[in-house]
């Protein structure tokens, strides 16, 4: 507090602002001031305080005002909220002496003495040193005087005053809405968040996975997991990984293959990882004891050395299993099927599923054998797509398999491209459907082509000694490479087509009423039985859905542009919200929260009551916790202008524009225009635009000269660039602060020549500073003194479509990062954006600068000359088109420039000094201030202080032109921003929010939402015989909650004699014996009512194993009884809290008739059993609640 009132009395005006009985300043003692005061350091942390807040008071209810009830918030028809909002809505530099007085050997005496406004509403008479305070900077109409314009944007000490152009606040000239808390979401979990694009290269998250105590993600690098009993915590002082450092902290491995889709199996302990190479891997699960150390999970299954042990680096928790090589291409999608076989899908439509007898043999084999439990693997494979290939001739289409679904309820899986659907027996691995987006039955048949083949039956094909050897005939490698280019070309078409389909399948999941819904490309939903017929379809929002995931009775939607939105079960939109700021490509749920991962690599967990009550509870808690969660960073900025006439610049000069300035500033932005001109070069530069390429080799000097100047590699980091035709723009940070600053995005728009070449026109910058985003475009725009509308408009097209484009980071896209110099950068953009907001105005802070062009009207060439013999700039001032059109709102609305006291910058003869040496020749051109740098931040008004509802907040310390400069006929300007950012510390927010969610109060809450409802179960006990089918009846005794339940097999054995079991095991997945069907094996139980679940024997007699993808049958006949231990999993709608119940189901063999003489399935009615009668109901009690996450908060 006593801190920011320092700063409020230091930041008083000049004199005391006007005071009479100030004393009289000296010229040289009152810029030493400001000298001294604008050499603050910089980049440090402080946290608000002192003058009030302008925030009006939040007026909800805390955690001792909650009710009994539970009340959503409800979505209106036209997207808005109900009465009842769904969330609270939110309430109502150094300067130098000589430049200045203009010294210059050249020039003659100052006639008369010039007073310049300094700061303040005051002016000091630079030659007698006295200080007035009715100075104004010109008595034309419609103009500001110093008074009024420092009035609203007044200069304090070492802060120069300002100019505001009209016609912003409203619109898209409006300073976008910024606060403490976003008020139109719930609260959320910040896992991980947002990483800096930069300090990812290589290791972007592509997926994430939940194992119940862990949520794991695949990177491009390897894998990490989180343990979620530590999410509440931070590094306590461990070296974090450069971009998590506020992250919650993880365990990381290393992977020599980027990892595109996991799957976790807690029944083996086990999560299995999809490479980018085709391999399979399988890594334990960590456990977490009461000491705080990680065990592997179940790790005494398989045995000590056993390669289900796994084997890792000493010390380490991740334990590597079994390996395999699945496919040669890379492994698009994997799931583990009711009967515990993983299925996985590749490219060309290649599907393989690999029997769980031969994994789980290969898990029992030691370290030393794993070569040859690789091989027992890779020999067991069974592929799907040649199981229906006859004759080259396929009724698969061959697109790439991105998406596999297993319906457990009905013990099918879901294979999906783009376009198609196919639809298989997960137990007798048979075709059962291929049907098209829309539901059509598809029946064409497709050439199974020679590469695929190749690609994919590596143990098929053996090439012979001769052809290794390079023997193999010209003609035949003339015809195999033929070959493989049409088929590559017919691939690209296939998926060319898909692209270019806006109806293409991005997700696919099954809902928990055995519903099936696929999201498109174009933001409709599709609900299909779980037969492939086509249901209805519901669009609630226009973008791209990029995920699916059902929980209880909710539908969550995950799209394009990171809006999330919760549906029931039958399409009807409950609630949204923007949880993040990309795409959001991946979502599981784990310890009561919904965890949802964008594609730049941020983790937010979303309660699962959410939308509700809880989250305006939270709302209220965590916005009280608004200043102890701020930090507020300082630096200085520096912008620089030139339009260099495609010349190129001594060192001197460059030392003199940047060199001095750039001694104490944090981050330098150069913009320049006019690198180079000329019908030829403007020709290449367009065509380079066309196929996505930029740079020439003049823009290439000046980058690696403006280096040189800054001591880049030492001192600075260039951190972007951008050039079109000749505008240039690049930036540089100083390496102290390099973490906080990154994102950096490129763009461009041409305005010249019908909007099409780049001779006119502007590049941008746009980057990440500790969390706040700035803008930094630089333009050029259309010449001539009469042009003046023409220049208004290319500002206009320039704000309105200069679009930043994002890097692609697709869960399957491996284009590499964005480099410290290769950023990610936008077309030459010609269409226009009027329809959507422009994404300068969602900027924090936004500085425009360039050659404008704009020039001085109502003035002669003679008298523009005498003004300036006289240094009467004030009087030019008035002439000035830009100042009379930002103060008439026709452009760079809102924004603000700072009083400057250099004259005109245009046009001079080259290496010529001083005022005479403006342009001489015939045009005689008028002098103008044609170079020029304005601004816009995060104030609505100059008494906003720096704060989360107001971000950023800027001043101008220094404004100023290198005159001394003679290489091109504009005078190089720079300019030097004291800004202010404030920001939100992560890892203190997140330590806030575990200590609300474990207050006492609001774990009662959560209890009080996440009910578990009681249900019962007719039997206990099954017993089966050849070809019986039972029935097992699941009752839900609430009268108002729904209840979802899944069966699944705890364990399976064999009995002996003496009615022991022998051989307990338990199949991936919790899979069931190949004799057994459970249908269905998962659904949804409504207030009071009863699912009858259908058990039935099947024999299996014949034994059917595959090696190298060829089927093996032989006859197999097992008169032992079995015994299955089935689980009843019960959860309410908002938690992962299970009441479980145990259902014993035992085959008991009767006598078999000889192979050839055995009845038919067919020809034996299926018998219904009910061994206990309703009486003999078993109870659920509250001690059979098992929580299987093992945290301590919901």
């Amino acid at each position: 507090m006593e801190e920011r009132e320092e700063d409020d009395d230091n930041g008083e005006g000049v004199a005391g602002c006007g005071d009479a009985s100030s004393p009289v300043l000296s010229q040289e003692s009152f810029l030493q001031g400001n000298l001294q005061h604008n050499r603050k350091p910089v980049g440090r942390e402080r946290l608000p305080g002192g003058a009030a807040s302008t925030r009006s008071p939040i007026c909800k209810q805390s955690i001792d005002e909650v009710g009994d009830r539970f009340i959503f918030g409800r979505f209106g028809e036209e997207g808005g909220f109900s009465s009842r909002p769904l969330f609270y809505s939110p309430p109502q530099s150094s300067l130098h002496l000589e430049d200045i007085l203009l010294s210059n050997p050249h020039l003659p005496p100052p006639v008369p003495p010039l007073q310049n406004v300094v700061g303040g509403g005051v002016s000091v008479d630079l030659d007698s040193g006295q200080v007035s305070a009715d100075s104004s900077l010109s008595d034309g109409e419609g103009t500001l005087s110093p008074d009024q314009t420092m009035s609203e944007f007044g200069g304090g000490q070492g802060v120069l005053p300002e100019f505001m152009g009209s016609g912003g606040g409203t619109g898209i000239f409006g300073v976008p809405i910024r606060s403490a808390m976003h008020q139109d979401r719930p609260p959320s979990l910040e896992l991980r968040p947002h990483p800096l694009r930069e300090t990812q290269a290589g290791c972007f998250l592509r997926t994430i996975v939940s194992s119940g105590s862990q949520l794991w993600a695949g990177l491009e690098s390897g894998l990490r997991f989180w343990n979620l009993d530590e999410v509440f915590e931070c590094w306590n002082g461990k070296p974090a990984k450069r971009g998590d450092e506020e992250s919650a902290p993880f365990y990381e491995c290393d992977c020599n293959s980027p990892v595109l889709c996991l799957v976790a199996d807690e029944a083996t302990g086990f999560v299995w990882s999809g490479h980018k190479d085709g391999k399979v891997r399988s890594w334990r699960i960590p456990k977490q004891f009461s000491d705080g150390c990680l065990q592997e999970e179940g790790c005494g299954r398989f045995g000590a050395n056993t390669i289900g042990d796994g084997s890792g680096d000493p010390g380490s928790v991740f334990r590597e299993g079994l390996s395999w090589q699945a496919h040669r291409t890379a492994v698009l999608s994997m799931i583990i099927t009711s009967y515990g076989d993983i299925w996985t899908g590749t490219e060309a439509g290649i599907l393989k599923a690999w029997p769980w007898e031969s994994i789980e043999k290969s898990l029992y084999l030691t370290i030393e054998e794993r070569h040859m439990a690789t091989v027992l693997v890779e020999r067991s494979y069974v592929d799907l797509r040649s199981q229906i290939t006859e004759n080259g001739m396929c009724s698969l289409p061959a697109v790439d398999i991105r998406f596999l679904l297993c319906d457990h309820s009905r013990s099918t899986v879901w294979s999906a491209g783009g376009i198609t659907f196919t639809l298989w027996d997960s137990r007798k691995r048979e075709l059962l459907k291929v049907f098209n987006i829309d539901g059509h039955v598809e029946n064409q048949l497709d050439i199974a082509q020679t590469k695929e083949a190749q690609v994919e039956d590596e143990m098929k094909v053996r090439l012979t000694k001769k052809e290794k050897s390079g023997s193999m005939s010209f003609l035949k490698r003339s015809r195999n490479a033929l070959m493989g280019a049409a088929d590559a070309v017919r691939r690209v078409a296939q998926k060319g087509t898909c692209t270019e389909d806006n109806r293409r399948t991005e997700a696919l999941v099954i809902t928990m009423d055995g519903m099936i819904w696929t999201g498109l490309s174009n933001g409709s939903l599709v609900q299909w039985d779980g037969n492939g017929n086509r249901q209805w379809e519901v669009q609630h929002h226009f973008s791209s859905v990029m995920c699916l995931f059902a929980f209880g009775i909710h539908l969550w939607v995950g799209y394009s542009d990171g809006t999330v939105q919760i549906l029931d079960l039958v399409g009807s939109l409950i609630g949204g919200w923007v949880a993040h700021g990309g795409p959001i490509i991946k979502m599981d749920v784990g310890a009561s929260y919904i965890f949802t991962l964008a594609n730049h690599g941020g983790i937010r967990g979303w309660c699962l009551t959410s939308p509700g009550l809880i989250d305006d509870i939270l709302q209220r808690e965590l916005s009280n916790k608004e200043l102890v969660c701020t930090k507020i960073e300082q630096l200085e900025i520096l912008v620089g202008t030139w339009n260099v006439g495609q010349g190129r610049a001594s060192f001197d000069s460059l030392i003199s524009w940047l060199g001095c300035a750039a001694t104490d500033v944090d981050l330098v932005v150069v913009g320049l225009q006019e690198v180079e001109m000329g019908a030829g070069s403007l020709a290449i530069a367009a065509a380079k635009e066309t196929i996505g390429l930029e740079g020439s080799a003049n823009g290439q000097w000046w980058l690696d000269t403006i280096g040189k100047i800054l001591d880049e590699g030492t001192s600075f980091e260039r951190i972007g660039s951008r050039q079109l035709a000749g505008l240039l723009i690049a930036s540089w940070v100083r390496k102290s602060i390099r973490p906080g600053v990154g994102d950096v995005d490129a763009a461009a728009v041409a305005c010249g020549f019908g909007r099409t070449i780049g001779n006119k026109g502007a590049v941008g910058l746009r980057m990440r500073v500790f969390e706040r985003m700035l803008c930094f475009v630089n333009c050029h725009f259309a010449a001539h003194l009469d042009a003046v509308s023409k220049r208004n408009a290319d500002f206009d097209h320039v704000y309105r479509n200069l679009t930043f484009t994002r890097p692609s980071m697709a869960p399957n896209s491996f284009a590499a990062a964005a480099t410290s110099v290769q950023v990610s950068h936008g077309g030459n953009s010609t269409t226009s954006q009027n329809d959507e907001k422009p994404e300068l105005s969602e900027a924090d802070m936004v500085v425009f600068f360039g050659d404008f062009n704009y020039r001085l009207f109502g003035i002669s060439y003679d008298e523009a000359r005498d003004m300036l013999s006289q240094r009467s700039f004030d009087w030019l001032k008035d002439k000035d088109q830009l100042r009379a059109e930002m103060n008439a709102g026709r452009v760079f609305q809102g924004m603000r420039e700072a009083q400057f006291m250099f004259p005109p910058t245009y046009k001079f003869e080259r290496h010529q000094c001083g005022l005479s040496a403006y342009d001489s020749s015939e045009k005689k051109r008028i002098p103008a201030w044609c170079d020029r740098i304005v601004y816009r931040d995060s104030r609505s008004n100059m008494e906003a202080e720096c704060s989360l509802e107001c971000p950023v907040v800027s001043s101008v310390k220094l404004y100023e032109s290198s005159m001394d400069v003679t290489d091109s006929d504009h005078k190089p300007v720079r300019c030097i921003f004291g800004v202010e950012i404030a920001h939100i510390d992560r890892a203190t927010m997140r330590k806030q929010f575990g200590a609300i969610v474990s207050n006492q109060k609001m774990r009662s809450l959560f209890e009080e939402h996440c009910i578990v409802p009681e249900t019962i179960v007719s039997t206990n006990n099954i017993i089966l015989q050849s070809q019986d089918t039972s029935i097992l009846r699941i009752t839900n005794k609430s009268e108002k909650h729904i209840a979802s339940f899944r069966v699944i097999c705890e364990r399976q054995s064999t009995l002996k004699e003496d009615g022991c079991p022998s051989e307990i095991c338990t199949k991936g997945s919790f899979g069931f014996p190949s004799w057994l069907q459970v249908q269905p094996a998962a659904g949804i139980l409504k207030p009071g009512h009863v699912m009858e679940v259908k058990l039935h024997h099947d024999d299996f007699e014949t034994h059917e194993e595959f090696v190298d993808g060829v089927p093996q049958n032989w006859w197999c006949v097992d008169n032992r009884d079995k015994e299955v231990v089935l689980l009843v999993e019960v959860r309410g709608s908002y938690s992962t809290d299970t009441r479980d119940h145990q259902i014993h189901v035992r085959h008991c063999c009767s006598k078999r008739k000889p192979p050839g003489n055995r009845t038919l399935s067919s020809d034996k009615p299926p018998t219904i059993q009910n061994l206990l009668q309703r009486s003999d109901f078993a109870n659920f009690s509250s001690s059979d609640v098992m929580n299987l996450n093992h945290m301590s908060c919901p």
